[in-house]
């Protein structure tokens, strides 16, 4: 870091070279060696924040939006850390509204992109996992009763199949051994919750449950809704509904495909996917203006400009 100037208490890298040069014309006079240096300051800044971010370095179509969908995202831009010449594509009749779209590879679109930014930005760095200091949750005893119209947090063993009226108490859900389910006409409401998915357990939401779901506002999960297991890396997760449903905080799968099918978002737009591949085919209004519901900025990825 800078030990002087303005940019001291930045996110800067200071180089300094020296160089020992020998006389030229002066060595009529001395023989002694010039000494010669330079310095540079580069200063590193987030040059976005995402609502959705493709974690894998090379899949092809990373970060996919399909079918008619129609996806408005405020305040926020998609990112894809795949280096594919296809690593975001936009494809069918899909539309889509962001602040930009950023990739370390390159951008397919089959139509235009509304964005704020000029053009894509393709080649760009790519970005870190935005949880990776999150912890693993550990699985607690007894195994919990799935078959309560409300459930308390805990580890349920067998997996978590919903059907009708069911309400999630706060707290931490650990699912192994199967599956999480909403079935055909659930309902399913839980205010405070994450839910951690071990092991190959994944998500599965039909088309026609209803599912509102938010996330912790403090705490160590405060804004993740659910959270993938990081080994589990051929899992795939399917999260659809009605247009009442509501998932309100991060969809966090760093090593597995997310497939985002629903016409809904979270409160006020609150929701992020971050994951291994995304497939985005639903309606849905999104925002990046979250903080007051503990979620965190995603940062999309840095820029570098020497500043000094």
């Amino acid at each position: 870091p800078p030990s002087s100037g303005p940019n001291v208490a930045q996110k800067a890298v200071e180089v300094i070279v020296h160089q020992t040069l020998d006389r030229f014309f002066t060595s009529i006079f001395t023989q002694n060696a010039v000494g010669a240096q330079a310095r540079a300051v580069a200063l590193i800044t987030d040059a976005s924040k995402a609502c959705a971010l493709a974690l894998n370095p090379s899949a092809p179509r990373a970060a996919l939006f399909s079918g008619s969908s129609t996806i408005k995202m405020t305040g926020c831009s998609v990112m894809s850390n795949s280096i594919a010449a296809d690593a975001i594509k936009l494809q069918g009749s899909a539309s889509l509204q962001a602040d930009c779209l950023i990739s370390a590879g390159g951008v397919s679109l089959s139509n235009p992109v509304t964005t704020v930014c000029a053009r894509p930005i393709t080649q760009a760095l790519p970005a870190g996992d935005p949880f990776i200091d999150l912890p693993t949750p550990t699985a607690t005893t007894p195994c919990q009763n799935s078959k309560l119209s409300t459930l308390n947090p805990g580890t349920y063993c067998s997996g978590l199949s919903l059907s009708g009226n069911v309400a999630l108490s706060p707290g931490l859900y650990v699912i192994q051994g199967g599956d999480f389910k909403a079935n055909s006409n659930a309902n399913i409401s839980g205010d405070g919750v994450i839910i951690y998915l071990a092991g190959t357990s994944s998500v599965s939401m039909n088309g026609n449950a209803t599912v509102k779901l938010s996330a912790p506002t403090s705490g160590t999960y405060s804004g993740v809704l659910f959270y993938g297991n990081r080994g589990n890396r051929a899992g795939s997760n399917t999260f659809n509904g009605t247009a009442d449903s509501l998932l309100t905080g991060a969809l966090y799968f760093p090593t597995q495909d997310v497939n985002y099918l629903g016409n809904f978002s979270g409160k006020g737009g609150c929701t992020q996917v971050i994951a291994g591949t995304l497939q985005w085919s639903g309606n849905t209004s999104i925002s990046q203006d979250c903080t007051s519901l503990g979620m965190r900025d995603i940062p999309a990825t840095q820029s570098i400009k020497l500043v000094e």
